[in-house]
């Protein structure tokens, strides 16, 4: 089903597959002649090379200096964007701007702060000549796909999601201040990523969707690391036997791969999209060269995906669902023993009582959001339900079309009847089911869902009440298959349907007629509204010449999740309100961090004063007095000292773009986080745009635990003189126990962020 090279791997003409070794270029050169190009060429004749070569300014393409087409956010995300870019003399955005508004939607949590951030955003978009997309007419990744996305171009985006590879635009996603420097025309600062190359073959079979495909390469690449902070580029004969949808749902679950980016080849059914969307001029044919190399190789054979379930609490987790009906007990009991470490024994947690008559019986499920609420998914779920019911038991099934355009369309065809017939209930472009905001489901109620992730409790119960409910991640045919069973889980392939595949038919209408495009003319004039609960940043100094930390927190868990950091659902409303946000930070995993932190950051307040830390903290004259024992520190450590927070965790950062997953410990008095490892490049973009330092450790026993003070002598300097080795003490009650920390690569710009204190010092200071 899949293959996983080890090595790089040589695609020739787009269609044959050479391994990289030691008889690589002979073989090479027998099938090429005279024509073989060197490896660091061929690494060229990427279509990923070419689109990064095209939008890099710094006339090396080893360190990369991106600018980006477009940029585009949701109404958890612009805001602080905004906010940020403001405080660093922001006028006018400099390049096509969207501000969607799909994840607040329901105005349902703190009043009138969603509907506040929403008038934000539109005079936002009116005073710096930005586009608006009202509530409810298209979730962030659909309006782009319909009308942003271009081929060989690259959109820059404040959510994880950002795919748009299947139409031939390099998209990423990452935290919000990568965006502010888009805005202040700043770049994307990165080495030049790896290429791995997935190779497509065969055909689905019927009742296989995108997601399925999706899972399954997922579950072979994710663990293993396979295309971690890489650009996974889809070619092989495969592609062609792929719808546009089909393509989009696979690509948009690249980013539970750990992958950078994604790209296409492009054919006759992209062009087709754009021309059916209006916009055949953003078509451009796209093909890697006729030796092109990749860093490694993915092979597919679609023929032979069948359909796919992700069980909690990851989208790695996945099994066939034959497989999951032949082992049921075997499955969930492992699922058990994943969570006894994901919920850190916190609540009981089984699947097991939903075993009815050794069929697994689900409680709900969800079609939605920028994976499951494309036309084509939901016309065959429709196709799958018709005529059938999905009964009166506690099984329910709710429908979220992707786009307002979607929905009409699936009114006239007739699909729309076919659903709320079968007693699904179908709304409004949102994004709420895909991260605890709507439709969260009862405590111990299992849903299956065709969206995106489905971390611990991001579907919306809470832990630390005492809730838990679950997600397993499943394509559209298969929910309805399921809801057509009454609730039992159903392969879509164990069904007898005809997929009616009706053509889409695009109205640009309900845009222009609803959206607001400035068409990029910004007008000063316009004053800016601001709601009571949009704050400003918080002041935050410079960083000192040495720091002592207090570790708040200690993670085991072998992946911390950004919604583990920051919790998604209940908190979106307050991601306007730095301070009001940072109460939840950890809430879900380590309710005692933020009292915690807090306790610290009175320390380091008092310092900032010229006050006595050691009044504002008591424990903390001990701990410097330990530190002075020793000569060399004796008279160095003194107010050139700061004081705050650090956590470690094994590998923290996996899922969201969110920058409040590192804003809310910087506000909160966090200097840095200590890791293994980071699941992404976007977290540890965050940790330093924040001002947090991105220390790493080596795997093993640890020399610190939790409440210990660590002391880091000379951090100043150390970022100063590029250092990466940093030395750094445990204070134990009869000195201190010296070990070793790590920083990694970091570009000047981020050593300087760091220096300043976070990106909006930086930028003040330029």
């Amino acid at each position: 089903m899949i293959k996983l090279y080890e090595n790089g791997v040589y695609l020739l003409h787009g269609a044959e597959i050479l391994e990289d070794g030691p008889d690589a270029s002979a073989v090479l050169k027998s099938k090429m002649g005279d024509h073989v190009p060197a490896k660091q060429e061929a690494a060229k004749q990427t279509i990923a090379w070419s689109i990064l070569n095209e939008h890099n300014t710094s006339g090396n393409m080893e360190k990369l200096r991106i600018k980006f087409d477009k940029l585009t956010s949701h109404d958890i995300t612009f805001v602080g964007i905004i906010q940020t870019a403001r405080a660093s003399g922001l006028e006018k955005f400099p390049v096509p701007y969207v501000l969607t508004n799909c994840h607040n939607s329901l105005c349902a949590v703190g009043g009138t702060i969603n509907e506040d951030d929403h008038m934000f955003g539109l005079s936002c978009a009116k005073k710096y000549g930005g586009v608006y997309v009202p509530p409810h007419q298209a979730v962030i990744h659909q309006y782009a796909r319909e009308m942003l996305a271009g081929g060989g171009s690259m959109i820059l985006g404040s959510d994880s999601h950002t795919r748009y590879g299947a139409l031939g635009t390099m998209a990423m996603g990452e935290g919000g201040p990568e965006l502010v420097k888009q805005l202040l025309g700043q770049t994307y600062d990165i080495n030049m990523p790896g290429v791995i190359g997935i190779y497509l073959t065969g055909k689905p079979v019927p009742g296989v969707g995108p997601q399925d495909v999706a899972l399954a390469i997922i579950g072979a690449v994710f663990a293993n690391g396979y295309v971690n902070n890489k650009i996974m580029e889809f070619v092989g004969p495969g592609v062609a036997n792929l719808s546009a949808d089909f393509r989009i749902g696979v690509d948009v679950m690249t980013t539970e791969t750990t992958c950078l980016s994604s790209i296409w080849k492009t054919d006759d059914k992209i062009q087709e999209f754009y021309e059916i969307h209006g916009r055949k001029e953003a078509y451009k044919e796209l093909n890697p060269g006729e030796v092109a190399y990749y860093d490694g190789m993915v092979e597919v054979d679609l023929s032979k995906i069948r359909p796919m379930i992700a069980m909690p609490f990851h989208p790695s987790n996945t099994y066939t669902i034959e497989e999951l009906n032949a082992n049921l007990m075997d499955i969930l009991d492992d699922v058990e023993k994943r969570a006894a470490v994901s919920l850190d024994g916190a609540v009981d947690f089984t699947l097991k009582n939903k075993v009815r008559n050794g069929r697994l019986y689900v409680d709900q499920g969800i079609i939605a959001g920028c994976a499951g609420g494309g036309f084509e998914n939901i016309c065959d779920a429709a196709d799958i339900l018709k005529g059938k019911f999905i009964g009166c038991d506690e099984f329910t099934l709710s429908v979220y079309p992707a786009s307002t355009p979607i929905y009409m369309e699936l009114a006239k065809n007739g699909r729309l009847a076919d659903l709320i017939q079968s007693g699904a209930v179908v709304k409004t472009a949102f994004c709420g089911p895909c991260f605890g905001a709507g439709d969260t489901p009862a405590n111990n109620a299992f849903s299956i869902r065709h969206s995106t992730r489905n971390f611990p409790n991001r579907e919306g119960s809470k832990l630390q009440s005492g809730q838990i409910a679950s997600v397993a991640l499943m394509d559209a045919r298969s929910i309805a298959a399921t809801a057509a069973n009454g609730g039992y889980l159903t392969a879509a392939t164990d069904i007898d349907v005809t997929y009616g595949k009706p053509k889409y038919f695009f109205d640009s209408s309900i845009y222009e007629n609803r959206v607001f495009d400035s068409k990029g003319t910004a007008d000063p004039s316009v004053e800016i509204k601001f709601g009571p609960n949009i704050k400003d940043w918080p002041v935050m100094c410079e960083l000192p010449e040495n720091l002592v930390l207090k570790v708040v927190s200690e993670i085991h868990d072998p992946v911390t999740t950004t919604d583990e950091l920051i919790p998604s659902g209940e908190t979106s409303s307050y991601r306007s309100n730095p301070l009001g946000l940072a109460e939840f930070t950890l809430s879900r995993k380590d309710p005692a961090y933020v009292g915690l932190a807090k306790e610290v950051q009175k320390a380091e307040k008092a310092r900032e004063a010229g006050e006595c830390m050691g009044k504002a903290l008591p424990e903390l004259c001990d701990i410097m007095k330990t530190i002075k024992k020793v000569p060399e520190f004796a008279k160095t450590c003194g107010k050139n000292t700061g004081i705050g927070s650090t956590i470690f965790a094994v590998k923290p950062g996996d899922g969201s773009a969110r920058e409040q997953a590192a804003s809310c410990q910087k506000v909160l008095g966090g200097w840095a986080n200590i890791a293994n490892s980071y699941a992404t490049k976007r977290y540890r973009s965050n940790l330093i745009n924040w001002g947090m330092l991105p220390f790493l450790i080596e795997e093993g026993a640890l020399p610190f635990k939790n409440k210990d003070y660590l002391f880091i002598p000379n951090i100043r300097s150390a970022i100063m003189d590029k250092a990466t080795t940093i030395p750094a003490f445990v204070v134990m009650e009869d000195g201190l126990k010296e070990f070793t920390l790590q920083l990694g690569e970091m570009t000047d710009d981020e050593r300087q962020i760091i220096l300043d204190g976070c990106l909006i010092n930086f930028n003040k200071v330029k």
